[in-house]
């Protein structure tokens, strides 16, 4: 039997209503950031319409409202994953074939890796056991941790994905040859809002482990720098108590 702890059908509704709750105020908080956000990209995006060629310093004015114009998107894109982020324990559980479920994900990626030259590759186990999981969720977890793969094969490269079964639980192994990362940001990686790009909101792996988590599975990541990256993620097979 697995040593993993399962949670009772109580704790699992408890959990269930504390996730529905944040996801709640996470909608309500960003609706309210949204409307004003909205209105200030529009009348910056007027703004711009309004600057001509002959004006005193037109270039410095359209360099400065291009500048509010990508702070605004990227404000847009960090209040978007935050919602992801909080909604990520709202489960609708499906039993399923995590095999077909992966290669439907590969054949929809596969455009976006053949764009940054990057060789798709998967080995999946034939006798793979069903798991209970959210086919929009797990396939959020798949996008994330690809694209994050992508990011750091910035030259191209392979992404491997395996599936395999160890004890009572299904197994996923999504593997890069790419930048690696260092002892401190695998530490770090699966806090929010931390991020080592510039850019970035930090909440994509965080979400990816909440999601994990939510379907009483575990996410575990190996990394060197130069050698590249393995995440491990585990989710229990049907019929395990």
């Amino acid at each position: 039997m697995s040593n993993k702890t399962q949670l009772s059908s109580d704790e699992r509704q408890r959990f269930q209503d504390q996730y529905a709750e944040i996801a709640v105020l996470a909608g309500g908080l960003a609706h309210e950031i949204k409307n004003p956000l909205s209105t200030i990209g529009l009348n910056v995006q007027l703004m711009a319409e309004d600057i001509q060629d002959d004006m005193p310093r037109a270039g410095r004015m359209r360099r400065r409202v291009d500048t509010i114009q990508r702070e605004c998107q990227h404000l847009d894109d960090i209040l978007n994953e935050f919602v992801q982020f909080a909604r990520a324990g709202e489960l609708e559980l499906v039993e399923s074939d995590l095999n077909a479920l992966v290669q439907d994900f590969l054949e929809f990626f596969e455009a976006e890796a053949k764009d940054a030259n990057i060789e798709l590759s998967q080995h999946q186990d034939p006798n793979l056991p069903k798991v209970r999981v959210d086919h929009l969720l797990i396939r959020q977890v798949w996008m994330n941790l690809a694209r994050n793969a992508i990011q750091a094969m910035p030259d191209g490269g392979v992404l491997e994905v395996l599936t395999r079964s160890e004890d009572e639980n299904v197994l996923v192994d999504i593997i890069d040859n790419g930048r690696g990362m260092d002892e401190r940001t695998r530490e770090r990686m699966f806090q929010a809002f931390f991020s080592t790009k510039a850019s970035g909101s930090g909440l994509g792996l965080p979400t990816v482990r909440k999601i994990i988590e939510s379907h009483q599975g575990t996410i575990t990541c190996e990394s060197e720098v130069g050698r590249g990256t393995r995440f491990t993620i585990s989710l229990p097979a049907v019929g395990v108590e």
